[in-house]
C-alpha cells in the first residue's frame, strides 16, 4: 500500500498497512542472505522464545514464533474465566500483560522453512499466523513438529495431518542436516491450562508430555537446548548428563507477587550449571510488560559467583532481532545491533565549512 501523502489518505488502515510489522522484511532478507560459516550454526531472536535457526548446510528451523499481542483494552477489568494464572493464585483482576516488543519479522514473507517447531500449547508460542504463513510459503516437505496437543491444534486449524510429527520425550526426528530430540518439559503453568469449565482441584492434571516438550537440536556446528517456558527443575541435571549441550535458551522474567511462571536470575544460572552448557541465553523477559526483567541481573550474579562456584559457562545478553553464531560468537557477552556508518568519510562530505565537523 502506498504511504499517505495527504490528510485524506492518512487512514487507520493505511497506517497499519505501512507500519506493521515494524521491521518490514529487513530481517527476512537478512536471514535469507546469511551464509553460515562451516562448523557453526546461527540463530536469530524473533521475540519471546521465537527463534530462527540456520545451519551451514542451509537447513532452516523456526521455533515458537508468536505474531500476536497481549492486552489491548481494559475491558471488564477481570481475567478470563479459567485462566491458568487465575487457577495458580486465585486472582480475578485483569493481568496487565501488554506486548512490549515490535514485530521484527514478516511471517507471510518467510521462505525456506524446513520445519516449524512449537514447544507447547500456550498461544504466545503456538500461533495461527505462523502456521498459516509456513503452510502457504514453505515447500510440501516442510514439517510441523510438536507435542500431541500442539499437533492436534494445527490439524484443527487446517494443517494437513500428513505434514505433522508428534514428539514425546525421547523421540528423535531428522530434518535435513539437523537432528531434533524431544526432552521433558517442566512447564507447570501449562498443566494448569485446561478448558474453562474443567476443575483441577481434586483431580489429576493433564499429562505434561502431551502439552509441552523441550528441544535438543544437533547441528554440524554444535548443539542447542531450547527450554521454552520450563520452570526450574532438578531434571535439568539429567538432561545435562545425557546430552552434550553447547547453547541453552531459557525463559527468564520478574515474577509478579504470588506467581511463579518464569525462571529468576539465579534459576537461569542454576539451569545452565545443571545442563553443563557453554553459553546460556535468557529469553521471554522482553515481551510482557508485567514480567519485564533486567538481564544485567544475571550478569551481576554470574560475576559474583563464577569464581567460588567455578562456572564453566557464561551468559549472553541478546537483543530482539539480533543474531548469534556458535561457536564464532562464543566469547561474546552482550549483543548490539549493527551501528552502521562503516563507510564514514570514504566519500567527501557535502558541507559549507569543515568547521561543521
Amino acid at each position: 500500500m502506498t504511504k499517505a501523502t495527504t490528510i485524506k489518505a492518512a487512514t487507520r488502515e493505511n497506517w497499519i498497512e505501512n507500519t506493521f510489522p515494524e521491521w518490514g522484511t529487513w530481517l527476512n532478507e537478512e536471514i535469507a542472505a546469511a551464509q553460515v560459516p562451516s562448523k557453526n550454526f546461527r540463530i536469530w531472536w524473533l521475540g519471546n522464545t521465537g527463534i530462527w535457526l540456520k545451519t551451514h548446510e542451509g537447513t532452516n528451523l523456526l521455533i515458537d514464533l508468536w505474531n500476536g499481542t497481549g492486552k489491548r483494552t481494559h475491558g471488564t477489568g477481570l481475567m478470563k474465566e479459567g485462566h491458568q494464572m487465575m487457577r495458580m493464585a486465585g486472582v480475578k483482576a485483569l493481568q496487565p500483560n501488554l506486548r512490549q516488543q515490535p514485530f521484527v519479522i514478516d511471517p507471510y514473507q518467510m521462505e525456506d522453512v524446513d520445519a516449524l517447531l512449537v514447544s507447547h500449547i500456550h498461544s504466545d508460542h503456538l500461533d495461527i499466523h505462523t502456521a498459516a504463513a509456513v503452510l502457504q510459503n514453505a515447500s510440501p516437505d516442510t514439517k510441523f513438529i510438536g507435542p500431541k496437543q500442539v499437533v492436534e491444534t494445527w490439524i484443527k486449524w487446517g494443517v494437513p495431518k500428513s505434514r505433522t510429527i508428534i514428539l514425546r520425550p525421547g523421540d528423535e526426528v531428522t530434518v535435513k542436516s539437523t537432528t531434533i530430540k524431544a526432552l521433558e518439559a517442566f512447564d507447570r503453568t501449562a498443566l494448569l491450562t485446561v478448558p474453562a469449565d474443567q476443575k483441577l482441584a481434586g483431580n489429576l492434571p493433564p499429562e505434561m508430555d502431551d502439552l509441552a516438550i523441550n528441544f535438543f537440536i544437533k547441528t554440524s556446528g554444535g548443539t542447542l537446548y531450547h527450554g521454552a517456558d520450563s520452570h526450574m527443575a532438578n531434571l535439568f541435571t539429567k538432561h545435562g548428563n545425557d546430552h552434550d549441550i553447547d547453547v541453552e535458551l531459557i525463559n527468564y522474567g520478574e515474577n509478579p507477587r504470588g506467581i511463579s511462571d518464569k525462571l529468576t536470575a539465579s534459576d537461569v544460572l542454576r539451569s545452565a550449571e545443571d545442563l553443563q552448557v557453554k553459553v546460556v541465553i535468557p529469553l521471554h523477559y522482553d515481551i510482557w510488560t508485567n514480567f519485564a526483567a533486567d538481564p544485567n541481573e544475571i550478569m551481576y550474579l554470574w560475576r559474583m559467583k563464577r569464581e567460588s562456584l567455578q562456572y564453566q559457562f557464561h551468559p549472553f545478553i541478546w537483543q530482539v532481532g539480533g543474531s548469534y553464531t556458535y561457536p564464532a560468537d562464543q566469547d561474546r557477552f552482550k549483543y548490539h545491533h549493527d551501528r552502521g556508518f562503516k563507510d564514514a568519510f570514504e566519500n567527501d562530505p557535502d558541507l559549507p565549512f569543515s568547521s561543521f565537523l
